[in-house]
């Protein structure tokens, strides 16, 4: 009878040991969206209809990566290293044999020559191609390269910022010779406010620093950010607990999290405090008004969680009455039958 009432009281208690944010009574602000290669589910990433269309959903940012051509001037794309345009544009038609080219060997003007979105519509990469009109499919199938001077034109005329990987930064011998050097110049001649670009790469920070001052500096490092005196944090979402984050948010440091699709992944960071995350899927994420608890069974369905906590109590105690009272009465029948027989 004892062991039996332990156990009892174990599994009655347990829901006690629960922990998750979302499990609360104060929600945090909802978690502004930045746009990952701006809205690649709706347009050729990294192109400006792409950053376009991530402007429809409201994004406080544009993620992007930036490389040098070999005239020394940024643009915009994601692969890189040999056959880096391979993916994305029609290079082995527009240049017969130099598809395995690196970077450094296509001036801008050669680079804005090739096409870079009749791939998105022929590979329909997220499976949302079908939802685009005849006009959208036309705009997609007829995108460039951009330069990164044509994206800051578009961040400064809509007061959206700016947050990029540098690809080939590894590579540099020198600051002056480095990818942080000229895509610091060319963030300087655009005449964007500093605050507005939120400065990732590590490799010459210290000196794009003293070039450019005022940039807000991110890191993808708690270590580094404490020691550099900075408050401003990009990682995976997966690097980072929900209590970590919550602690940082309590320390006032912006944590941004990328790449974040799901609307059940959403609601975890949105109830952990999360800043801000990054996404391909701002589109969907744009339309959510509260927290979501997504079920998983025969079915789907999901539930507001504004309410959550009181539901959660509610079911937690109902079931405990309810086992109880079962209990209770088993134990009588046994008890009457047991007399019964004697």
């Amino acid at each position: 009878m004892l062991t039996f009432l332990v156990v009892s009281a174990a599994v009655f208690l347990c829901p006690l040991a629960i922990c998750s944010p979302c499990i609360a009574n104060n929600l945090p602000p909802k978690p502004a969206l930045v746009g990952h290669r701006g809205a690649p589910m709706l347009a050729p990433e990294n192109t400006m209809l792409s950053f376009r269309k991530s402007m429809e959903c409201g994004v406080v940012a544009f993620e992007t990566d930036v490389q040098l051509s070999k005239d020394m001037k940024p643009f915009l794309m994601h692969d890189n290293g040999p056959s880096f345009l391979l993916r994305t544009t029609d290079v082995k038609e527009k240049f017969l044999g130099r598809d395995a080219d690196m970077h450094a060997n296509f001036t801008l003007q050669a680079l804005q020559t090739l096409n870079a979105g009749e791939w998105f519509v022929r590979t329909d990469p997220f499976q949302s191609v079908s939802s685009l009109s005849k006009e959208e499919k036309r705009e997609a199938n007829n995108q460039s390269v951009p330069s990164l001077s044509e994206l800051l034109v578009m961040a400064k005329k809509h007061n959206v910022s700016l947050i990029f990987d540098l690809k080939n930064e590894k590579n540099s011998t020198g600051f002056h010779n480095s990818d942080s050097y000229y895509t610091a110049e060319t963030i300087e001649k655009s005449g964007i406010s500093p605050d507005k670009i939120w400065w990732l790469p590590t490799e010459y920070r210290h000196d794009v620093r003293k070039v450019t001052p005022g940039l807000k500096q991110v890191y993808n490092n708690v270590q580094e950010m404490y020691a550099d005196g900075g408050s401003f944090l990009n990682m995976k979402y997966s690097f980072l607990s929900t209590h970590e984050i919550s602690e940082l948010r309590k320390n006032n440091v912006s944590v941004n999290l990328w790449v974040v699709n799901e609307r059940w992944l959403f609601s975890l960071l949105w109830c952990s405090g999360a800043s801000s995350v990054t996404t391909n899927a701002c589109h969907i994420l744009k339309s959510i008004c509260s927290p979501f608890l997504i079920h998983v069974g025969l079915s789907e369905y999901v539930t507001p969680l504004e309410s959550f906590p009181n539901m959660y109590m509610g079911i937690w105690v109902s079931a405990d009455v309810i086992s109880l009272l079962l209990m209770f009465g088993l134990f009588l029948w046994q008890n009457l039958e047991h007399k019964c027989t004697t």
